[in-house]
């Protein structure tokens, strides 16, 4: 005898929470059964508030509390790749900017490895060990806290290291993104440093892939008008890019196909 939907979508979210992020298509193998039953499984979960539906499937979603950083690192991984990429060829050779916590902004500081004469700011423990192995980047790390759940050095000693500077460019990234263009996250004083960054930088890069759009999170970071450019996958909402351009925020998309799901 095949399990039931409540065995089902209890296991359902049980793998959800250790990678992240799950698919119609996977889950369907996995449990057996149709496409169908596993959307109204992730329907009947999201209404519970348990998970959040994306194009083809669904993320852990909450709105006081982030997803484990092991977990976010395996959430639409490809597009963060891509995104980095993106972002660091608009960052020059011979070039001061800060680079905040976050993992897709750590794919932005791998895909700076081989780059000359940089000089790089961070909170984020896992860029700096990214990046000072190579002799032609200067890198400065934050003082402070390190939070354990993530290699973030947060608190009133990042912020003034951070003010110290003024550099040519930021990357930053958020939890979260609503369609109105407010940029949010979980932690007050991760935000706190997220702020001092964007006040200290000539110009500002958000890298953020499509499922950040829409996600909730309780404290503001700051609003896409205060951002030079965007840096996504996918724009996946028309109120947001007008956001964008009524703030003349240069959007750059990386043209990483969103699987289609006929029902979602």
């Amino acid at each position: 005898m095949g399990m039931d939907a409540s065995e089902r979508q209890h296991k359902i979210l049980a793998v959800a929470r250790a990678s992240g992020r799950v698919t119609v298509d996977d889950l369907s193998v996995r449990f057996q059964v149709t496409p169908q039953t596993i959307r109204k499984d992730l329907n009947d979960l999201c209404e519970q508030g348990l998970l959040a539906r994306t194009h083809g499937g669904a993320v852990v979603t909450s709105s006081v509390e982030n997803v484990a950083y092991t977990a976010r690192r395996l959430i639409a991984d490809a597009e963060k790749r891509a995104i980095g990429r993106a972002a660091a060829a608009l960052i020059p050779d011979n070039s001061s900017l800060f680079i905040n916590i976050g993992t897709t902004t750590e794919e932005v500081a791998k895909a700076l490895i081989d780059r000359r004469d940089l000089l790089i700011i961070t909170n984020n423990l896992h860029v700096a060990m990214q990046l000072y192995p190579n002799p032609a980047i200067k890198v400065i790390v934050a003082g402070g806290q390190v939070r354990h759940s993530d290699g973030a050095v947060i608190g009133a000693s990042a912020i003034d290291l951070i003010q110290q500077f003024k550099v040519d460019l930021a990357v930053i990234g958020a939890s979260a993104i609503d369609e109105d263009g407010t940029l949010l996250d979980f932690d007050y004083q991760e935000v706190r440093v997220s702020q001092a960054i964007i006040a200290n930088a000539r110009r500002v890069v958000l890298v953020s892939d499509h499922l950040k759009v829409g996600r909730s999170a309780p404290v503001r970071i700051a609003h896409i008008d205060q951002l030079d450019v965007f840096v996504t996958d996918k724009m996946v909402s028309s109120d947001l890019m007008r956001a964008c351009k009524a703030a003349g925020v240069e959007v750059i998309e990386t043209g990483m196909e969103v699987r289609p799901d006929a029902e979602d």
